[in-house]
């Protein structure tokens, strides 16, 4: 079985080399998604709202793949601040309140910009509602 490899148009996938989606066969990988539109960091400060970004840019990357937010069966949080958990949390919970993935927040040092506040990756498999 071969793997569906589907980018974002992002140019640094090419330079890092990994894909915003990977599809084989029932299952979806998506790599760590920040707030990031058209290159820029926005909601600079605002945990929640950059989650929010990230979610949807998730959303939207699942359905172009084929798969939705009810597919989900695993989250990744990673955050640089853990004390802004509930603003994380919150957010997450409005995604996936019904869905209720197994799930995971970390605090790391840092992300690549000192401007993200939070990465989240997903997994999915087709067909898991």
């Amino acid at each position: 079985m071969s793997a569906l490899r589907l980018g974002s148009g992002a140019p640094w996938e090419a330079v890092v080399g990994y894909s915003r989606v990977v599809v084989a066969g029932d299952t979806a990988w998506v790599s760590g998604t920040t707030a990031t539109v058209d290159g820029q960091v926005v909601h600079p400060g605002d945990a929640g709202a950059q989650t929010r970004v990230a979610l949807a840019t998730i959303a939207r990357s699942l359905d172009e793949a084929g798969f939705a937010l009810g597919d989900v069966v695993r989250t990744r949080m990673y955050v640089t601040d853990i004390s802004r958990w509930e603003d994380v949390g919150r957010v997450h919970g409005e995604f996936f309140g019904d869905v209720r993935p197994a799930t995971a927040m970390v605090q790391v040092a840092a992300l690549i910009d000192p401007a993200m506040l939070v990465e989240v990756e997903a997994d999915a498999v087709r067909g898991a509602a």
